[in-house]
C-alpha cells in the first residue's frame, strides 16, 4: 500500500465518524471514555470544523486520522505546544503501523516543516492496557497526571522534535 496524507474537510464528515467509531470501538469496549468513541455526525462536524485533522488514505479509503489541536484554539491542550487527539486507525488495519505512519508524516510535515513546533503532547487513559506503552515506543515522555472527571485519569505525555527550540520554549515558560 502507498498511502497518501491530507487534511480533512466537512466533507469528509461521513467517513471520519465512521472510521472513528470504528477506531474507537474496542477502547469504548474497555469502559474508557474518550470522547471520539461517542462521536455523533454534529460533533465530527464541529470537531472538522475548530481543529486541524489530517487522514492517511489506503487509495480512497480512510484508514487513519489524528487531530491536531493548537495553544490558541478552542480545545488547547495542557502545556502550551500542539496537542493530539481523535487518533485511531480502522481496525482492518490492525498491525501494519498506520498510526505510526500518520504521526511521522505530521511531525515531518506540520508540526516542524510548517509550524516549526519545538514538541507536542497527548493524552491517553492511565487505565489503557497498552497505549501509554505504545506512545512511549513513538517517542514520548510522560508529564503529569490528571483526574478530568471522564471516569479515568489522564496521563499527558510530550515528544520532544527539536531539543534546541524545546530549550528556548522552555526557558520562555512561567515558573
Amino acid at each position: 500500500m502507498t498511502p497518501h496524507f491530507r487534511r480533512l474537510s466537512s466533507d469528509d464528515r461521513h467517513e471520519y465518524l465512521s472510521l472513528m467509531l470504528a477506531a474507537y470501538a474496542p477502547i469504548k469496549a474497555l469502559g474508557i471514555q474518550f470522547d471520539a468513541a461517542t462521536a455523533d455526525l454534529a460533533r465530527v462536524t464541529k470537531h472538522l470544523d475548530e481543529h486541524a485533522v489530517f487522514g492517511l488514505f489506503d487509495g480512497q479509503r480512510m484508514a487513519a486520522s489524528v487531530t491536531l489541536r493548537f495553544p490558541w484554539g478552542t480545545l488547547p491542550g495542557p502545556m502550551g505546544l500542539p496537542h493530539i487527539g481523535w487518533f485511531g486507525t480502522h481496525p482492518e488495519y490492525t498491525g501494519q503501523n498506520l498510526g505510526k505512519r500518520l504521526l511521522e508524516w505530521l511531525e515531518d510535515h506540520i508540526l516542524i516543516g510548517e509550524l516549526k513546533a519545538p514538541a507536542y503532547s497527548l493524552g491517553t487513559a492511565t487505565s489503557h492496557p497498552w497505549l501509554r506503552e505504545m506512545y512511549i515506543k513513538l517517542g514520548f515522555q510522560p508529564v503529569f497526571e490528571r483526574d478530568l472527571g471522564k471516569g479515568h485519569i489522564t496521563l499527558y505525555l510530550k515528544k520532544i522534535l527539536d531539543e534546541e527550540r524545546h530549550a528556548g520554549w522552555l526557558a520562555r515558560q512561567p515558573a
